[in-house]
């Protein structure tokens, strides 16, 4: 069943990290869940895989010093050639964030937290 080398989590929130990590890990998606409270420190760990390893990658866009949209900016600028997939988990219910990252080619998704079993299955079939 494991699908993805590595699953990111990427959100300030430690709460929703712990939460989401023990909820991925039933899935058996992925043997390797990492979270990170910042953008800058999953960009530099990122720096670090090998291309060839497929990441999926759950990233809120609410987050201080480096938000969401910034770190897609910056994913693009850094990794042009990954083929990691990058879902948007947020609390945001408002249809422009939607919008905005639906012209992202890399983002694969758009959830809304809090992150379950059903939405997790329901994003991988689109995959």
């Amino acid at each position: 069943m494991i699908q993805f080398d590595a699953i990111f989590l990427v959100d300030d929130d430690p709460i929703n990290n712990l939460i989401n990590k023990r909820l991925l890990g039933k899935t058996g998606i992925s043997e390797q869940i990492q979270e990170f409270l910042g953008g800058e420190e999953a960009l530099d760990v990122l720096k670090e895989v090998s291309s060839d390893h497929t990441l999926l990658i759950f990233l809120d866009i609410n987050m201080p010093v480096l938000n969401g949209w910034e770190f897609l900016n910056k994913y693009l600028e850094y990794f042009p050639n990954r083929t990691d997939k990058i879902v948007i988990l947020s609390s945001s219910i408002d249809f422009q964030d939607r919008q905005r990252a639906s012209e992202y080619q890399i983002v694969s998704g758009f959830l809304e937290k809090p992150l379950t079993l059903d939405k997790i299955k329901n994003q991988m079939d689109t995959f």
